[in-house]
């Protein structure tokens, strides 16, 4: 099979890549992809795609996409993961409403009580239609970024 995406790598990115390795002081799919590359080298070893996925346990397409990444987008791109273009569900709370939970935090306490809750809060938030439904830890979660 021809490979579309031929890496070549340059003495300083094997070594890079080589001293990422041994060192094993980063996440483990950063020195799989480190070992993927290093393997892929049409200077060096040139292993074909089914002996690297299957010398590194992983699919073919994770060694065509290392490939791709490294043409297209460098050395640094194709040790990373691709990063997902649209996260797995919405935010619940965007800027305009964080802005009114805030708001909502500093204002007074419900009558009886010293002080909000993050359950108070996260019931207010539904009360006043803010959201439609609120986890009092996605309520913690936004309050603490703000401090």
């Amino acid at each position: 099979m021809n490979k579309k995406y031929i890496v070549r790598l340059t003495q300083d990115e094997r070594k890079k890549l080589e001293r990422l390795i041994s060192k094993g002081q980063t996440k483990a799919y950063r020195i799989k992809h480190a070992h993927i590359l290093l393997k892929a080298d049409a200077d060096g070893p040139a292993w074909t795609d089914e002996e690297i996925a299957e010398a590194f346990c992983c699919h073919i397409r994770t060694v065509e996409a290392v490939r791709r990444r490294l043409v297209f987008r460098g050395l640094e791109a194709a040790l990373e993961r691709k990063r997902r273009a649209i996260p797995p569900r919405e935010r619940i709370l965007d800027g305009e409403k964080e802005a009114r939970l805030i708001a909502l935090s500093c204002s007074q306490p419900p009558e009886g009580r010293s002080r909000w809750t993050l359950e108070l809060l996260a019931d207010k938030m539904v009360e006043l239609k803010i959201v439609d439904q609120i986890s009092y830890q996605t309520v913690r979660r936004a309050l603490k970024k703000t401090s």
